[in-house]
């Protein structure tokens, strides 16, 4: 069985809990407290060179890190993946535009209000990351006014790889009432099967 190195609060740890939940994979779970250096440590930098989560170890004992790059490696060759190129691009255009635009500010920024306690030198660009961040979900909102998902003209891991942190967007202090393309979106890919929250560390398969 896959072992997931997670931790519970975080966006991109709950991409990967809600795929292979969505699709039925069975995974064993070790949560990884990043607050207390768990990802810092000798043995876990010995693996996952970036020392973050999510991270799996494949059954084989191969190792992959970083969110989105998981999510492509499980959701090939399922409903989640299109199989045309364009629609494979569309998907991936979204993917960078998260981690890029999307994650930076919107991601961080909740990060730094929910861990006050933390010292973090990226507190002096609060102000900063509240613009950039409305701008980033201005972005999914011209587009999901015509659109229902993102990509393909269905539910993909482009929907996956964005709705993580934009659901969880009011922790950081954006108000999605002001995008309500996104929050009809929002409200889709919650309806789809398999659904799970963010703080839903999924079924435990051992």
């Amino acid at each position: 069985m896959l072992t997931l190195y997670d931790y519970v609060p975080s966006g991109n740890c709950y991409k990967v809990r809600l795929l292979l939940t969505q699709l039925g994979i069975p995974f064993r779970r070790k949560e990884t407290d990043i607050i207390a250096g768990a990802t810092r440590t000798a043995g876990f930098l010995g693996k996952f060179p970036n020392g973050r989560v999510p991270a799996v170890e494949l059954e084989d004992g191969r190792l992959l890190f970083e969110s989105n790059a998981i999510l492509w490696y499980f959701a090939d060759g399922t409903r989640l993946l299109p199989r045309d190129n364009f629609d494979r691009a569309q998907v991936l255009q979204w993917m960078f535009f998260e981690q890029y635009s999307h994650e930076p500010n919107i991601a961080c920024r909740r990060f730094l209000l929910m861990y006050p306690q933390l010292a973090d030198e990226r507190r002096a660009l609060m102000d900063r990351m509240l613009r950039a961040g409305e701008q980033a979900l201005s972005v999914p909102e011209r587009h999901l006014a015509s659109n229902e998902f993102l990509a393909a003209g269905r539910y993909t891991i482009a929907d996956i790889a964005l709705y993580a942190y934009t659901h969880a967007a009011q922790q950081g202090g954006f108000q999605l009432s002001n995008f309500p393309a996104v929050e009809a979106w929002l409200d889709r890919v919650r309806l789809q099967p398999g659904h799970i929250a963010i703080d839903d560390a999924g079924r435990d398969w051992t």
